[in-house]
């Protein structure tokens, strides 16, 4: 990591099989990683294995790794799908896993699902204000009859490059000034 550039994860917001999200996810990095104004990672909440809220002993390695991965990064991009009008239960546990972690940090959000996941982002929207959290303007969508071939693969159009730069932007300008509040 390149000292003193702020750290964006893009979080993938679904742990099922068959996800779409490391695609969008693998896309939208592709995107940022051109970019000279901050270091970008992919951080996959399957992989922490989270118990469920409230539920785990609190020996379980993985809560304090994913607490330590949230706090480390200055700002996020998160990638959702919309189940059911809103968010995935796994992206809402991992959110619940945390909270002083995710304060005084930046987020933009980037949706997908039939409607182009507005009414999940909506609802992530309403958490990370809980949370802390400020989320960015510019909201990337993505349609599943018109962005994902078969509802498979994932093939934007390029006219979303636009709106995935104009949220890295937004996520950027934020994290950096939101960083004096975390370094009081």
């Amino acid at each position: 990591m390149n000292e003193g550039k702020l750290l964006i994860g893009i979080i993938l917001g679904s742990t099922r099989q068959g996800r779409l999200s490391p695609q969008v996810g693998e896309w939208v990095k592709g995107i940022a990683d051109k970019r000279a104004d901050a270091e970008y990672e992919i951080v996959d909440i399957r992989e922490y294995q989270l118990p469920f809220y409230g539920e785990g002993s609190g020996d379980e390695p993985g809560p304090k790794a994913w607490q330590q991965a949230i706090d480390r990064l200055d700002g996020y991009v998160f990638i959702v799908q919309e189940y059911n009008h809103s968010i995935t239960g796994a992206l809402k546990n991992a959110l619940d896993s945390a909270y002083k972690e995710w304060n005084n940090k930046a987020a933009g959000i980037i949706s997908y699902g039939s409607a182009g996941g507005a009414r999940a982002a909506e609802h992530l929207r309403g958490i990370l204000g809980e949370l802390s959290v400020a989320d960015v303007r510019a909201n990337p969508t993505f349609s599943l009859f018109t962005d994902f071939e078969q509802y498979k693969t994932f093939k934007p159009s390029d006219a979303q490059l636009k709106n995935v730069n104009a949220m890295l932007d937004q996520v950027v300008a934020w994290s950096g000034a939101l960083k004096s509040l975390r370094n009081r």
